[in-house]
């Protein structure tokens, strides 16, 4: 009964930090760093807000993922994004983990299912092929949480 009423306890007194729906929930971290350093460094950069590189190599091609988890989608200034991700950024949609391993795998196609047009296309050329490496990858990106 102990352990019940303390595995309650923490389950009510963590939820306000998962409320936003941008925790991680299934991938693992340590396995998202690997999966980061062989499919990402080449185009992407985890830099926080003083410049510092926390990941990465500091690529251009892509945008800076730092504070991935939750941002609005196509934000990160002077990045230029498809006309596709500029509207879902315009509408306000954040990047939640479903968004994030639907669009690694499949950017374009992701794009034209979510806008509902087959017009819509990505700049993102690359798939992640298996989709424990995605959610493996936002688990990874989540703990660069922005202040």
């Amino acid at each position: 009964m102990k352990r019940f009423t303390i595995a309650a306890a923490f389950a009510v007194l963590s939820a306000p930090a998962f409320a936003d729906g941008h925790a991680a929930t299934v991938g693992d971290a340590a396995a998202g760093e690997e999966q980061f350093n062989r499919q990402c460094v080449a185009c992407h950069v985890v830099a926080d807000a003083s410049g510092e590189v926390l990941a990465g190599r500091n690529a251009r091609t892509g945008p800076n993922l730092y504070g991935l988890a939750g941002r609005t989608m196509g934000s990160v200034e002077d990045f230029r994004y498809s006309d596709a991700l500029i509207e879902l950024g315009e509408a306000g949609t954040p990047w939640t983990e479903e968004a994030f391993v639907g669009y690694v795998q499949d950017p374009t196609g992701w794009l034209r299912e979510t806008l509902d047009n087959r017009r819509a296309r990505g700049k993102m050329a690359y798939q992640v092929r298996e989709e424990a490496q995605a959610y493996d990858l936002y688990a990874y990106l989540a703990t660069f949480a922005a202040e």
